[in-house]
């Protein structure tokens, strides 16, 4: 089986601890309905090494000019201090190109920002940060703000920075990597720390490899 690759953006600032979840867990094969279904790789502007908020150093696989939605399951946009200013305008376009295509993609923290600036919550419900944080891209989609950690509307996943895994969790679910009751105790052990949610996944990946002998 050949895996679909997920992209994730990465550029200078970028916000470590953001996509770390969900990236992490899109290649852990453990609990997945279909072990090595998808591959993260990385898409810079250029494939110049960027440096990470957390000063780590990270050579991207491709070049943001050679990714086309064909090639993606979807587009991971990281917050980073960038966004803010308008320095990735060319990510905020490839954003459009995405969704226009039918290519979810999910943003966070400063990426909402972007993704407000490009249009695309003009339509769609969405949260971050906080409403006035967005109120400064001049979006037209303040009425469609919601006060959750994460959100997911048509193609489009929006998250706090502070909510790593509540961000994880709707990228998860949008890929199918889970089941849905796996991908509920997933979130219970991660992000509410309950040991009881182990056990649910211990179990459901023995029962699997019981089977498969």
């Amino acid at each position: 089986m050949t895996p679909k690759t997920v992209h994730m953006a990465v550029y200078d600032t970028l916000a470590d601890w953001e996509a770390g979840a969900a990236t992490a867990h899109i290649n852990k094969r453990e609990w997945q309905v279909t072990p090595g279904a998808y591959e993260v790789k990385t898409v810079g502007r250029t494939r110049d090494p960027i440096t990470t908020m957390g000063g780590m150093r990270i050579v991207p696989d491709l070049a943001l000019e050679e990714l086309t939605p064909q090639q993606s399951a979807m587009l991971i946009l990281p917050g980073a201090n960038q966004w803010i200013s308008g320095e990735l305008a060319d990510l905020e376009a490839k954003a459009r190109e995405f969704v226009a295509a039918g290519v979810p993609v999910a943003g966070i923290c400063g990426a909402t920002f972007g993704l407000a600036r490009a249009g695309l919550l003009d339509n769609r419900r969405h949260t971050s940060n906080a409403a006035v944080f967005l109120d400064y891209s001049g979006y037209a989609g303040a009425e469609r703000y919601v006060t959750e950690l994460a959100v997911t509307d048509d193609n489009v996943i929006t998250a706090s920075g502070t909510a790593p895994f509540a961000f994880a969790r709707e990228i998860l679910r949008c890929l199918g990597v889970y089941e849905p009751h796996i991908l509920q105790a997933w979130y219970r052990l991660y992000a509410d720390n309950d040991p009881a949610a182990y056990v649910v996944l211990d179990e459901y990946e023995r029962a699997r490899s019981a089977e498969q002998k």
